[in-house]
């Protein structure tokens, strides 16, 4: 294409950029001499030009290979730069992508490749215990991620007849499996119109540019992160940084001391263990604090925020909050704080982003509004309650799952709206409140409908409780409950003092959820879990999971009749 022509083209950004292969030919050019990403502590540095030859190469070594458009090519890897290459060789040419959550499990991964047909896979070393020999031997192409060296090849392969093309929006870009919190893993299937419409989604919901810096804390692989944080600052040429280490609290507090990003992703559990495990001991443990709290409280939550905004770089203007409901006391806290977050509201289906509360426009509890060109409704409405299930239709909406067209159907309607599954009512400024997930919901002995998740924020405020689930089980409503490991010590479950302990706890989280909740959802029975449930990428606890689950006092009860 000659720059002339380019230069017309790309006057109009959104309707140029309707593809990810367009995506990347406008950033790797526009951008060229900028730096697109970075570890935190340097290497694996990129610039958009840099980034555009060696994407380029490593498209080139699989036509070589035979691998041609259409073909699936997955990604196994920790967050690094390197990443992003890798995704930008597979979907820029034509070819498919299979991003896998790094905490899959080997027959998961297995699973995963084996149903989407992959040939080949970028991996990294951390992972590489993850891929079965077998299955290995297989594939066409295997790259150590982090150099891009070839570490498995089948020479067989080797015919120079590969080839790539040019993909249009409506062709399959991606598949990203996911579990969630209900069962089997469905393929997504998403094209490069659903990406490419949630860029300028995002755009509108806030505006960003090449200046911007974007701190990646969320796994890759999750389309929450992969739109809003590999694509969208590729889309403004910004530039991203990547943490090697595992980010825990004192690793993360070092990378935004370093970076003073102006934008963050991040799930609700991330600020609310800040808030509950930081602010909250913070100004308990202080006179002071305390006595403003009660007297001046705008004065506390100005001088809170500013402490936690310094904490974040100083520089912060986006946090985004997304994947599941966040706290409304905890963000009744950040508002009142004026610290800038945001709400974004989708499915991995929706690629992701649905609904969105831009910074100064959230409301306690609300998802926000329909995104830009995104149309939302309620479904079969409850006109008691006001309650429905959210559907929504757009460029957004996936392909469908792959190879399930019977589930496929169950979600997506003839005239191509996409069922959530969530339920949520609506105000008068046309702001949305998730309620809770239709396939969670409990119906009461009097019709009643029971929201567990909502049950189970009156539980995580606790002193001393981690995380929660309640469940039924024979018509009575149950709750899990993991204890901090610093309240209830497991190495001491058969001293005696454990029993009384455990039992005065349960009867603390009983007393005090049955005080704070409706009639009909006060609870029956504590148990407590020995162990962090297990959860998503999103961290939502896989449900599931947990469908017969009894707490781990019951064993600890029978060892005790024993002594």
């Amino acid at each position: 294409m000659s720059r002339g022509l380019y230069k017309k083209l790309t006057t109009n950004r959104e309707s140029f950029v309707n593809t990810l292969s367009r995506l990347f030919e406008y950033s790797t050019t526009s951008f060229e001499k900028r730096t697109a990403l970075t570890y935190v502590d340097g290497g694996q540095k990129y610039t958009y030009g840099q980034l555009r030859v060696k994407a380029t190469e490593l498209s080139h070594i699989f036509a070589r290979y035979g691998l041609c458009a259409g073909d699936r090519i997955a990604i196994l890897s920790q967050n690094m730069p390197n990443w992003t290459v890798a995704m930008f060789s597979i979907v820029a040419f034509g070819r498919i992508a299979v991003p896998i959550l790094p905490d899959s499990s080997e027959s998961e991964v297995s699973n995963i490749l084996n149903h989407s047909e992959c040939k080949a896979i970028f991996i990294s070393r951390r992972m590489l215990t993850k891929l079965n020999p077998e299955l290995k031997a297989k594939l066409t192409l295997v790259f150590d991620i982090e150099t891009f060296e070839i570490i498995h090849k089948d020479d067989s392969a080797f015919t120079c007849e590969g080839w790539s093309k040019e993909p249009a929006p409506d062709d399959l870009a991606m598949i990203i499996y996911t579990s969630g919190t209900s069962g089997k893993a469905k393929g997504v299937m998403l094209s490069h119109r659903n990406f490419c419409c949630n860029l300028i989604e995002a755009w509108h919901a806030q505006k960003t540019g090449k200046n911007d810096r974007w701190l990646s804390i969320l796994p890759m692989s999750h389309t929450y992160e992969l739109s809003l944080g590999v694509f969208y600052p590729a889309y403004v040429g910004a530039c991203v940084y990547h943490i090697k280490k595992l980010p825990t609290p004192t690793v993360l507090m070092d990378a935004m001391k370093k970076v003073r990003p102006t934008i963050m992703l991040s799930v609700p559990l991330i600020i609310e263990k800040v808030y509950n495990a930081s602010i909250v001991p913070t100004v308990k443990g202080s006179r002071v604090l305390s006595w403003m709290k009660e007297h001046t409280p705008r004065i506390l939550y100005f001088l809170i925020g500013k402490m936690l905004y310094k904490t974040f770089g100083g520089r912060l203007k986006f946090f985004g909050i997304g994947g599941s409901k966040l706290d409304p006391v905890v963000e009744d806290f950040l508002k009142k704080a004026h610290f800038p977050y945001a709400i974004g509201y989708g499915l991995t289906e929706t690629a992701p982003l649905i609904c969105n509360a831009c910074v100064g426009k959230t409301a306690v509890g609300s998802i926000g509004v329909p995104a830009w060109k995104v149309q939302v409704k309620l479904q079969n409405v409850n006109p008691e309650t006001g309650e429905g299930e959210i559907v929504a239709k757009g460029d957004n909406v996936m392909l469908g799952y792959y190879k399930d067209p019977e589930r496929t159907r169950e979600v997506l309607t003839d005239d191509g709206w996409f069922r959530t599954h969530d339920l949520a009512c609506k105000d008068a400024k046309g702001r949305y409140y998730i309620k809770g997930r239709l396939n969670n919901m409990i119906l009461g002995p009097s019709g009643e409908n029971i929201y567990p998740e909502e049950i189970e924020q009156v539980i995580n405020h606790i002193g001393g409780v981690n995380e929660s689930l309640v469940m039924e089980r024979d018509g009575k409503l149950v709750a899990l409950v993991k204890f901090d490991d610093n309240v209830l010590n497991w190495d001491q479950a058969y001293e005696d003092k454990f029993f009384e302990t455990l039992q005065a706890r349960k009867k603390a989280v009983l007393d005090y959820v049955n005080k704070h909740v409706g009639k009909s959802s006060k609870v029956n029975t504590v148990e407590v879990v020995k162990d962090n449930f297990e959860k998503t990428a999103t961290q939502k606890i896989r449900r599931f999971k947990y469908k017969d689950a009894h707490g781990d006092d019951v064993a600890v009860e029978e060892e005790k009749k024993k002594d």
